[in-house]
């Protein structure tokens, strides 16, 4: 089955599995540590014991947000993470780099769907849909005009 994420306006979404209780507090510090600033909310799916949706963050929307997409996805041992005052490129390799993180699945502003296999056991993510497929291969004004995005928003040298 597919699970369209809700993310509010501006926001950015990370989704990803890991295997251990502290995760949402790690990853709320690593958030905070890599982005003075960001904005976030966290939600994190125990697979065992209680097996509740464990919750982090500095935003009350964000993390309501992330939470009713991680009930939506109800697989253990997976987390979401919504952003704002950030981009994921600004967090994402440090987000990789926590020691119970074992794969991160997506991290976008686009549409997002969430492919959900189900079984007795549980439910657990297969892949993601994220965006749209592409409409055809960038023209010689398609390259000009990303490298001018990039300068502009700071990624690259002018």
């Amino acid at each position: 089955m597919s699970i369209t994420m809700e993310m509010p306006e501006g926001a950015n979404i990370i989704i990803g599995q890991t295997h251990f209780i502290k995760t949402a507090e790690d990853i709320y510090e690593i958030l905070i540590n890599a982005v003075p600033g960001i904005k976030c909310g966290i939600a994190f799916c125990e697979a065992s014991a209680q097996r509740l949706i464990r919750i982090e963050g500095n935003d009350d929307k964000l993390k309501e947000a992330a939470t009713k997409n991680a009930k939506n996805i109800a697989a253990g041992h997976t987390f979401v993470i919504l952003i704002k005052e950030a981009y994921p490129i600004n967090v994402l390799n440090a987000v990789k780099l926590c020691p119970e993180v074992c794969t991160v699945f997506c991290a976008t502003a686009n549409p997002l769907q969430v492919i959900v296999a189900k079984t007795a056991q549980g439910n657990g993510i297969i892949g993601v849909i994220d965006g749209y497929s592409p409409k055809g291969v960038e023209s010689g004004n398609d390259i000009r005009d990303r490298r001018q995005l990039l300068r502009k928003i700071g990624y690259k040298l002018s």
